[in-house]
């Protein structure tokens, strides 16, 4: 099964929390604290395996979540660090924030590798919190947490050709005869129902072929199975559009050729301005003496942009003209620049926010602070612990925030919720 689009989860993993311990050890009566810092949280990283060309590994599998890091230990000793998680996807996987749609990394490279969320910071110990006041710490630092992500992985079929046209046109046919390709062939709509890939070559040239599954009207807006696909044709250099010359389908070539490039237009702005190479495919079905090549000839060459367009009369069944075709394609892809990765629009997704205040009044009596800056701070602090919150209220008023909250109205004996800590403030 071919899937070229899912949802995922990942979250990097959380650190570990910094340890609490002193020193006891014969003839050492008092002993410092020495409790280790905890081990830093896995990242979650991409990276491109050649031997996968689908999403199907991620039509069950939804959550990806690195490891943990551990809890420090005594003796000053480190908590072990979380392992990475790999997630391996297609070359050509554009990733995007679920949230907002916009592109995070393109995969676009071979081997390509990008840590896509680091992870959490290890808690520092309590050895770090003693100082010639505070001899005994008996808090230490909780290790950062990380947030879970929610992402879109769209797969885009890296190729140099894409073969386009209507549904029993031959283009499984004509990839199969001109690459190594062995793509599933019959005599119905919709034999192909996911890009086949075929490798060209011409002397010690090659080029990537993608047989697109048959376009129809409407694909654009998700009629048949073509609008699954029509992200597979953006990265391809050139177009070869391959038109049923032989009408033996009852359908009319002339018309076959506006709609499909109707449907790339209404796809893509970009997409119908794309080169192409047009091919009269079946020329072995017409009568001597049709006049169906000319008639089409001179219809192509009125429409705008492709009055210069090259047109090639073949037989993909028979490989009538297919040298031909081969070194006109190639030469076509002599002349056009490569397709470029996709930019990224997010630039602060795997950003820690350790700077944000948010104030809220909950009710007459109640008062609420969230934000990353707060986050940060209680992480430090054990609440059954006096010096840990000793340190805590002192931090609130130094840097403002109870200052802030006095100006929003709170009065003695209100409550003051901050995280999972709530309080009653007492002037």
């Amino acid at each position: 099964m071919f899937i070229d689009k899912v949802t995922i989860f990942v979250k990097a993993g959380d650190g570990g929390d910094g340890a609490v311990s002193f020193r006891r050890e014969k003839y050492i009566p008092n002993g410092g604290p020495n409790g280790g810092d905890g081990g830093k949280g896995g990242d979650v990283i991409l990276k491109v395996k050649d031997s996968l060309n689908t999403l199907l590994d991620f039509r069950f599998t939804k959550h990806f979540r690195a490891q943990n890091g551990e809890k420090g230990d005594i003796k000053n000793m480190s908590g072990k660090r979380g392992e990475d998680l790999i997630i391996n996807v297609p070359q050509g996987t554009v990733v995007k924030d679920a949230e907002t749609g916009k592109v995070i990394v393109d995969m676009y490279e071979k081997d390509a590798e990008f840590v896509l969320l680091r992870g959490g910071n290890g808690g520092k110990g309590n050895q770090h919190f003693a100082s010639s006041r505070r001899q005994t710490p008996r808090f230490s630092q909780a290790g950062q947490k990380t947030k879970e992500h929610q992402i879109i992985l769209e797969l885009k079929t890296i190729a140099d050709v894409g073969l386009v046209g209507f549904p029993n046109v031959g283009k499984s046919t004509l990839l199969g005869a001109i690459t190594e390709a062995k793509p599933k062939i019959a005599n119905y709509h919709f034999t192909t129902l996911s890009p086949n890939l075929g490798v060209l070559k011409m002397y010690d040239k090659t080029c990537v072929v993608a047989d697109i599954p048959g376009l129809i009207e409407g694909a654009s807006e998700g009629v048949g199975l073509g609008h699954q696909f029509l992200r597979h044709i953006e990265r391809t250099r050139l177009i070869v559009h391959i038109v049923d010359i032989s009408g033996c389908e009852s359908r009319d070539p002339q018309q076959d050729f506006l709609t499909i490039n109707q449907e790339l237009a209404s796809y893509s702005e970009i997409l119908a301005k794309r080169p192409q190479i047009v091919v009269l495919n079946k020329v072995d079905l017409l009568p001597e003496d049709s006049n169906q090549v000319a008639d089409f000839e001179k219809f192509l060459h009125k429409q705008k942009g492709f009055e210069k367009t090259d047109v090639f009369t073949i037989s993909a069944s028979t490989r009538k003209n297919l040298d031909t075709l081969v070194k006109a394609i190639f030469d076509k892809l002599d002349t056009l620049p490569k397709i470029e990765k996709i930019e990224a629009e997010v630039t602060d997704f795997d950003t820690k926010d350790t700077y944000s205040l948010e104030f809220n009044k909950l009710d007459e009596h109640t008062y609420e602070v969230r934000g990353g800056r707060i986050e940060e701070l209680a992480r430090r602090v054990v609440v059954d612990d006096d010096d840990s919150l000793a340190y805590f209220q002192r931090r609130l008023r130094d840097d403002g925030i109870m200052t802030k909250l006095r100006q929003m109205g709170l009065q003695d004996g209100d409550t003051v919720i901050i995280n999972d800590i709530e309080f009653e403030y007492t002037e």
